[in-house]
C-alpha cells in the first residue's frame, strides 16, 4: 500500500511538472533583429505552389521581388556596462574595451539608382552598413534619413539600373488575400514566405515617441529572425508593406507576422528622400 502511494504522488508531481512547463505562456513581440546564425552565403530560394483547381501560382509575383530585395549588414562597437564587481576583482587590470556588434536584416530597392527602403530598428545606432544584392555584389549603405516613429529607414548605394519594386495599395488589399513575404532569415538567403492578410490597422504599441504610428497589416507568412526591413507583395509582385515584427512567446515564428503599409511607408520616404526627416505639422 505505501508503495502503492509513493507511485501515486510521484505521478501527481511529474504531471505537475509536464503541466507547468508546457503551460500556455504570454505571447511577446519580437521586433528587433540580432547577428546569430553565422549560415551566409547560402543560394536564394523561390517558393511557389498551387491550390486546388485554381492554381494558384506564386512565380511571377516571387520573380519579381527577390532581385530587388537586399541583405543588410551591420557593424557597431558596443561597450558593456561597467561592472564593479569586475573592477573590485582585476583592479588595474579590468579593462571593458568595446567590442564589435554585428547585425543583419533585410531590404527593398525602390528605385533603379540605389534607393532602399528598411526597418529602422535594423541601421539604428550602426556604424557600418553594407547590403549584399541578390547577384551577390557586396556595396557599403549611406542612411539617408531614418524615423523612429514608424520604424522606417531610406539607405543609398551607388549602383545603377537595378530592379526595383513598384509601390502598391495597401489601402485596397483585402483581409483574406495572399500575400508574399520576402527577406533573409537566419542568413539564409533570399527566401520566400506566403500567407494571407489576417488583419489590418494592428496596433502592437511597440514603437516609441510622441509621433508614433501603428497601423500594421497583420499575416500569416512565416517572418524570423533577419526578415526586418524585407518585401510583403501581393500576387502581382507589387510592394504592400516593410515586414517588421512577428508575435511570438519563443522568439521563434508562431503564426503571426506585421508589416508596415505602404501607405505609412511611401509618405516617410518621401520626406526622407527630400528632407531627410519626416515633415509633421
Amino acid at each position: 500500500v505505501l508503495g502503492g502511494l509513493l507511485m501515486a504522488i510521484a505521478g501527481a508531481a511529474i504531471t505537475l511538472l509536464i503541466y507547468t512547463n508546457f503551460a500556455d505562456k504570454p505571447a511577446t513581440v519580437v521586433e528587433r533583429d540580432s547577428s546569430g546564425a553565422q549560415l551566409a552565403d547560402a543560394r536564394g530560394f523561390l517558393t511557389s505552389f498551387q491550390l486546388g483547381e485554381g492554381q494558384i501560382d506564386f512565380t511571377y509575383a516571387a520573380e519579381q521581388t527577390v532581385h530587388a530585395v537586399v541583405h543588410v549588414r551591420t557593424k557597431a562597437m558596443v561597450k558593456e556596462p561597467d561592472n564593479p564587481f569586475m573592477q573590485w576583482w582585476y583592479g588595474d587590470r579590468y579593462n571593458n574595451q568595446p567590442r564589435e556588434q554585428r547585425g543583419y536584416g533585410s531590404g527593398v530597392i525602390i528605385s533603379e539608382d540605389g534607393y532602399i527602403v528598411t526597418n529602422n530598428h535594423v541601421i539604428e545606432d550602426a556604424e557600418n552598413i553594407e547590403v549584399k544584392l541578390n547577384d551577390n555584389r557586396v556595396l557599403p549603405a549611406e542612411v539617408i534619413g531614418r524615423d523612429p516613429t514608424t520604424d522606417i529607414a531610406l539607405l543609398k548605394i551607388k549602383a545603377n539600373n537595378l530592379q526595383y519594386l513598384r509601390w502598391g495599395n495597401s489601402e485596397t488589399l483585402k483581409v483574406g488575400e495572399w500575400v508574399l513575404a520576402v527577406g533573409n532569415p537566419f542568413t539564409l538567403g533570399t527566401t520566400v514566405t506566403a500567407g494571407i492578410v489576417s488583419a489590418k490597422g494592428r496596433n502592437l504599441d511597440i514603437l516609441e515617441g510622441e509621433y508614433r504610428i501603428e497601423s500594421f497589416i497583420q499575416t500569416d507568412a512565416a517572418l524570423n529572425v533577419g526578415n526586418s526591413g524585407g518585401a510583403l507583395v501581393d500576387t502581382k509582385g507589387l510592394l504592400v508593406g516593410i515586414t517588421s515584427a512577428i508575435y511570438t512567446p519563443n522568439g521563434a515564428y508562431a503564426g503571426n507576422s506585421f508589416a508596415i503599409p505602404v501607405s505609412i511607408v511611401k509618405k516617410v520616404i518621401d520626406d526622407l528622400r527630400q528632407y531627410g526627416e519626416v515633415q509633421r505639422a
